[in-house]
């Protein structure tokens, strides 16, 4: 491992150093930088000239500029632009921008696609099967502008109108209560008579659980509760023993348990710590809980099921403290929306400018301006992972050893998750490390559509000045995110698949 590491190191090395002489090159002649120093009055036209000249070492053979860049690079110096702007500093803002617009959309799209793509390989041909394909096909083919335009008006502009007045018609009750219940409907397993209980039983629950927020007027001052918390965090127990072990376990069932139990606890006590805590207290407190969740797992699980029991109690752990955070943040929305005058979400920028509150206000302002650039991408980006996704399973689960492994009397879950999952991810695994490395570049598009300025912006604004300096600098983090992803992806093909070979 280490030598194919070393190998494939040395090798990525000097192809980028090989792409940056390319692109300093390109770049040299992209543009004049001198056009607007040209068009300035006869009296300031020279002294302008000379000093773009000197700034940006136009006298000299772009080669010589090109090793004069890399030797800066190498002391850490990318240089100045053309306005004399420090260039580290400009790609540490613009590049703190893009890692936070695009860490949300990318983690939800690889989740939420693959998650979604392998439901419809084991339902193929159903009507779940026939649906996401065509909500996947809508959405590969939607132009994100338009996307983000739709976004802006209707999840911006009209809830906040809304929230105004948060009541909910009954005609939209029943719309989403019943595109609920067909959902639930088409996922459970079993005849016709069962799929009908689930879609009524899902239909009209999610119908009174409606009304009942329309009522309360729940929206305007949002939280979960106690009792909410502590359903959802049992919830998240048996679904994660589930997915990991299955049911017929105990030990495992009972870590998950237990670590709900603790989490449903925690929730009440934690109150003054969390009233307006640190980003540093929040980070301690979730390596705390996967800390505990994995001693109650190895001390539960005991010798036979520890390789079980772990994994569920980190999980539900994990998933419980994600819950209770929600919760402490929709406690503080009344307060922040007040703040910003009745409109929470954004619909442009990254921030609101000059604003000030406490932990959970920022957060919400923080969220409220990533909801919709986070969005257009999830919808763009999920149709690729669903149907890549959909296509492996569908081809491993067609192989000898996934029906030998049945026919030795495996249940599915242990067939699905084990044998088919794995062997189907490999394919995956290179289309999530090409979008993971070519989306650091900047979600251009999108930047320019919600107003961020990130790392797209810093391209752009290279290329219109003619400077090859932040284009470089943008290329020194894009490119080099390609490489490093790539190689990435070649190394746990080897952990994904035992049949691959790094030597």
């Amino acid at each position: 491992m280490l030598v194919f590491i070393a190998r494939r190191l040395f090798v990525s090395i000097w192809v980028f150093l090989a792409s940056t002489v390319v692109v300093f090159l390109l770049a040299t002649r992209i543009r004049d930088p001198l056009s607007e120093a040209r068009q300035l009055p006869d009296g300031a036209r020279e002294a302008a000239m000379a000093e773009i000249t000197e700034r940006m070492h136009l006298g000299d053979p772009a080669i010589v500029r090109y090793f004069r860049w890399l030797g800066d690079v190498l002391t850490g110096d990318l240089g100045v632009n053309r306005q004399g702007q420090d260039v580290n500093a400009m790609l540490e803002n613009a590049f703190t921008a893009t890692i936070q617009l695009i860490t949300g959309a990318t983690v939800l799209a690889i989740v939420i696609g693959i998650a979604v793509g392998v439901l419809s390989a084991l339902r193929q041909y159903t009507a779940l099967d026939h649906a996401v394909t065509f909500v996947t096909f809508i959405c590969f083919s939607l132009p994100l502008f338009w996307v983000g335009t739709l976004l802006k008006q209707f999840l911006a502009l009209d809830f906040n109108d809304w929230l105004a007045e948060p009541t909910i018609s009954p005609t939209f009750v029943g719309g989403i209560s019943l595109i609920f219940g067909l959902v639930c409907g088409s996922v459970v397993v079993g005849d016709r008579r069962s799929r009908l209980i689930a879609f009524g039983s899902t239909t009209a629950g999610m119908a009174v659980l409606l009304t009942l927020l329309s009522a309360t007027e729940w929206f305007t001052d949002p939280g979960l509760g106690p009792i909410v918390i502590a359903l959802t965090a049992v919830g998240a127990a048996l679904g994660f023993t589930t997915l990991v072990s299955g049911l017929e376990w105990k030990p495992p069932l009972q870590a998950a348990m237990a670590t709900a139990g603790i989490g449903v606890v925690a929730s009440l006590s934690l109150g003054p710590v969390l009233k307006d805590p640190e980003l540093l207290t929040i980070v301690l407190l979730a390596l705390l809980t996967v800390v505990i969740a994995a001693a109650i797992g190895w001390f539960l699980g005991g010798d036979l099921y520890r390789r079980s029991a772990i994994p569920a109690a980190v999980l539900t752990g994990v998933f419980t403290g994600a819950v209770i955070f929600t919760d402490r943040m929709l406690q503080s929305f009344a307060d922040y929306s007040d703040s910003v005058g009745g409109r929470p979400i954004s619909t442009i920028g990254a921030e609101t400018p000059n604003y000030s509150g406490t932990f959970w206000e920022s957060g919400l302002d923080s969220a409220g301006h990533l909801a919709l650039p986070t969005l257009a991408l999830v919808l763009i980006s999920l149709a690729s992972y669903t149907r890549y996704t959909r296509a492996s399973m569908l081809e491993v689960m067609n192989q000898d050893y996934v029906r030998t492994g049945r026919a030795k009397g495996l249940s599915e879950r242990a067939v699905v998750t084990r044998h088919v999952l794995r062997n189907g991810l490999i394919p995956i695994t290179t289309l999530v490390a090409y979008d993971i490395g070519t989306i650091v570049g900047g979600a251009v598009v999108t930047e320019e559509v919600f107003g961020w300025s990130a790392m797209g912006k810093l391209l752009f604004t290279g290329i219109d000045e003619g400077d090859p300096m932040p284009i470089m600098a943008f290329f020194l983090v894009a490119g080099g995110a390609i490489v490093v992803f790539n190689m990435i992806a070649d190394i746990v093909y080897a952990f994904l698949d035992p049949r691959i070979r790094l030597s």
